[in-house]
């Protein structure tokens, strides 16, 4: 009968990619974040796979609703020309700790932990989720963003070195194609 219970706790967390064996490391969110300052427009630069995202083009605007929530509305390019958006909600719950936000994209399942590990707020950011099933192994995401399409390979150096303190394998990490995508249209 166990074995249903770990199934029914695997279960939403089929759309990851990346597990990986133990539990969750300890990693420290950004001292001081300013959820203001993080508000707007952030592309996808890279990440650890995840089936969700598929397309190029993607990125996420977060913006405050008048309830204290913020709405994020992440887009993706899956065919040329077609835009493939989806809501969530984030939600700050302890605010001592601003920068460790929970993000849900759907009623059915659970809010995911989406934590920010370092922004500047004007060029490049860095977040990283983990979820612990039993100690036993983990499902983790984990992006680098940034205000434009493009990051000098020096800041996506420095911000993949995060990622890396956090513990994520930088060979596991895979670049967003962000070219032929039209302003415009996004």
């Amino acid at each position: 009968m166990w074995w249903m219970c770990l199934l029914l706790l695997v279960a939403p967390l089929g759309s990851a990619q990346t597990f990986s064996c133990g539990a969750c490391p300890r990693v420290e969110p950004q001292k001081g974040f300013e959820v203001q300052r993080y508000l707007g427009r952030w592309f996808e630069i890279t990440k650890l796979p995840a089936s969700f995202e598929r397309g190029k083009c993607i990125e996420a605007n977060y913006a405050l609703r008048q309830d204290g929530t913020i709405e994020v509305l992440n887009k993706q390019m899956e065919q040329p020309g077609t835009l493939t958006p989806i809501v969530g909600t984030a939600v700050i719950r302890n605010q001592s700790e601003p920068a460790k936000l929970a993000v849900g994209f759907s009623y059915y399942s659970l809010p995911g932990m989406y934590w920010v590990l370092y922004t500047d707020y004007d060029s490049v950011t860095v977040v990283y989720s983990c979820t612990d099933i039993l100690r036993l192994f983990r499902v983790e995401f984990g992006w680098v963003l940034a205000r434009n399409r493009t990051l000098s390979d020096e800041t996506r150096a420095m911000a993949e070195g995060v990622l890396e303190k956090a513990g994520v394998k930088l060979c596991q990490l895979i670049p967003t194609d962000q070219t032929g995508c039209s302003v415009d249209t996004l």
